[in-house]
């Protein structure tokens, strides 16, 4: 469980840059200044993980890339829909990931993963499905609402499927690894 928040933690820094974005936008309204320092932002988190000494992951050169991208898209053409469409990329890339099967037994917990590993699978393409969903979702939103709107949606979207699926699929795992615990357990009936 601890490693799956610490995977989130990773998700969630790889988009800081989109969110404070989002922050500054809404309490501003100026696209520049947010865009401006989103980026600012990207480019400082590489920095500080450099010159800490850590290994830049392909996923951080990555977003940093498409926050650099997006953002100078956005900063010339002054349409914020180039970084709105920023979570679109990163959803299906993460949601391509999730593909691979058993990716979230690592996650799970001895007891779970002794007694649950086939149901991990089925919820890591779950996952999976979740993020490019999230990503259509993103990017048809991204098209159609207005700033302040899509950072409403997608901000409620994103937190609230998220914990559901978690909920849900840490709910079904708990109940089906106890029944079948159970089950091993119990004495055979003649």
């Amino acid at each position: 469980m601890r490693q799956l928040f610490a995977s989130s933690k990773v998700l969630l820094l790889d988009m800081a840059s989109t969110f404070f974005f989002l922050a500054l936008f809404l309490l501003t309204k100026s696209i520049a200044l947010s865009v401006a320092l989103g980026m600012a932002l990207g480019v400082a988190q590489v920095g500080w993980e450099f010159a800490r000494g850590k290994p830049i992951d392909v996923m951080q050169w990555m977003s940093l890339f498409l926050v650099l991208a997006s953002g100078a898209a956005t900063l010339i053409t002054a349409d914020p829909r180039f970084v709105m469409l920023k979570p679109t990329i990163i959803y299906c890339i993460v949601g391509v990931v999730m593909l691979r099967r058993g990716w979230m037994n690592r996650y799970l917990p001895p007891v779970a993963a002794q007694w649950v590993p086939d149901i991990a699978i089925i919820f890591g393409y779950a996952w999976a499905g979740l993020m490019f969903l999230s990503a259509a979702l993103n990017l048809v939103a991204a098209i159609s609402l207005s700033v302040t709107a899509w950072s409403a949606f997608m901000s409620v979207w994103a937190v609230g499927s998220k914990v559901a699926l978690f909920l849900i699929s840490y709910a079904t795992m708990r109940y089906i690894g106890i029944r079948r615990h159970r089950a091993q357990m119990s004495p055979a009936l003649p």
